[in-house]
């Protein structure tokens, strides 16, 4: 699975018609609310704002919504696009702004479907990868080859200074015994460790 690293927003016509797509992270089904209250906000003279999400590390969270229009005509076919696409954790949103030209159960399943593909198929992602969070205690004679071991392990860190160094650090799973063994060698068992895992 991979997963959105930035928004991406598009716009296609079809009759005259706009459909805005919006393509955005999302951290939890809680969220979509708020996130289409402000689409509202941005989009006042919209017509409908139709979303669908998935979530989840294996993408088998859902959510959608045709926001009035004929059932199934929007907020499934843009599922549907999210479904195939192998992306997680992502928001779609399709603003329309009506044309004055009906389209028709065929043509709404269409347009939403292809504003949803083009907001897809241009979103930046990365690889959905485990990560956990470690709490890392040292001294200060190897705090430099402790920063550099997190940093070639692509973790991402903050630390504290005091009497000692507490580095609070979240890396892939995969490299997480590795850096306890190096760190652990480096400072001859003085360091202390706690892992805290998450995806």
């Amino acid at each position: 699975m991979r997963i959105p690293l930035a928004e991406n927003q598009v716009e296609i016509e079809v009759k005259r018609s706009r459909f805005v797509a919006i393509a955005e992270p999302l951290d939890g089904i809680e969220n979509i609310k708020a996130k289409i209250a402000a689409t509202r906000a941005l989009h006042p003279q919209a017509n409908h704002v139709v979303h669908a999400a998935v979530l989840g590390p294996d993408g088998t969270q859902f959510s959608q919504s045709d926001d009035h229009e004929p059932k199934n005509t929007a907020g499934r076919p843009v599922l549907e696009v999210l479904k195939g696409s192998g992306i997680t954790n992502v928001l779609v949103m399709v603003v329309r702004y009506f044309g004055g030209t009906l389209l028709g159960t065929g043509g709404l399943v269409k347009a939403y479907g292809d504003a949803a593909k083009v907001v897809i198929d241009t979103l930046k992602t990365e690889e959905l990868i485990e990560k956990s969070n470690l709490t890392i205690q040292i001294g200060y004679e190897i705090y430099e080859q402790v920063r550099n071991l997190l940093v070639e392990k692509d973790g991402r860190s903050t630390e504290d200074f005091a009497t000692g160094i507490t580095i609070g650090a979240t890396v892939p799973t995969i490299h997480v015994q590795e850096i306890i063994d190096r760190i652990t060698d480096l400072s001859s068992g003085s360091a202390t460790i706690e892992v805290h895992h998450e995806c």
